[in-house]
């Protein structure tokens, strides 16, 4: 546990993964507050990834959830489980004694909130991409753990774009300083997970939340020491991806058997 006057504060999307990530830090360290935001709506993010990547791929990126990414989801519940207990993982509710809510983490209220609390280190999951002046309305570092290598995997589903592109040694987890980019902060830990064939698309994150966890709580340990160091990033190109499209999982499908 560190010192009574160091606080450890998270600040993230509601989720699983959040659920579990505050648990295991909670036991580890003792979380002064948890910060989640309220999620943008799926309309809206649905019309920005438009914007970004076009109608007809947002499509295909919506036929892939109906038809394989909800199916395998609920065919997989027995591994999850099994993921879970073997790795310790619990997801129970939040305290509500220690819960704050904000509408965005990029919000005055969720600056406000943060220069009240003063924490020694802000952990990061699942929010939006954090503005610059949050990351520097504090002195302290803010990290977050990410499923994929970066900066080879940044963006999303980066352990399934691994597999699917024949680059297992690249199928993994990183653990990172924030900036104001996407998954673009220096790298403080990565690691590997060895999916087994009883995993698929829906458990890989999983997968890389139970080896990403232990590599937080160092990078937190470091952190309240002023000892972070960083890792020099793998060699290749640096590449930010996007949900799959159904044509994209059945040509991985095809191509190497990725599930």
């Amino acid at each position: 546990m560190p010192p009574a006057s160091k606080k450890i504060v998270i600040l993230a999307g509601p989720g699983e993964s959040t659920d579990i990530l505050f648990h295991y830090l909670d036991q580890e360290f003792g979380v002064h507050r948890i910060i989640v935001e309220t999620p943008v709506s799926q309309r809206q993010l649905l019309k920005r990834r438009a914007e970004k990547l076009g109608w007809p791929v947002v499509a295909g990126q919506i036929l892939f959830k109906l038809l394989v990414a909800g199916p395998l989801g609920r065919r997989s519940q027995a591994r999850q489980a099994a993921i879970r207990a073997q790795h310790g993982l619990q997801a129970r509710p939040l305290p509500a004694d220690r819960l704050s809510a904000v509408p965005s983490v990029n919000s005055p209220e969720c600056i406000a909130l943060l220069q009240e609390l003063q924490p020694d280190v802000v952990v990061v999951n699942g929010t939006r991409i954090i503005a610059k002046k949050v990351l520097t309305s504090l002195k302290c570092p803010f990290l977050n753990t990410h499923a994929g290598i970066t900066p080879l995997y940044r963006g999303v589903h980066g352990g399934y774009w691994a597999l699917a592109n024949n680059d297992p040694a690249h199928c993994g987890v990183s653990v990172h300083l924030v900036d104001a980019g996407i998954d673009t902060g220096g790298i403080l830990y990565q690691a590997l997970i060895q999916p087994t064939p009883d995993d698929n698309f829906t458990t890989y994150p999983l997968l890389q939340l139970a080896a990403g966890l232990p590599l937080l709580a160092q990078a937190v340990r470091d952190a309240l020491a002023g000892t972070l160091r960083l890792q020099p990033a793998p060699a290749g190109e640096s590449r930010l991806w996007s949900h799959p499209t159904l044509s994209e999982y059945q040509a991985a499908r095809r191509r190497n058997g990725t599930k």
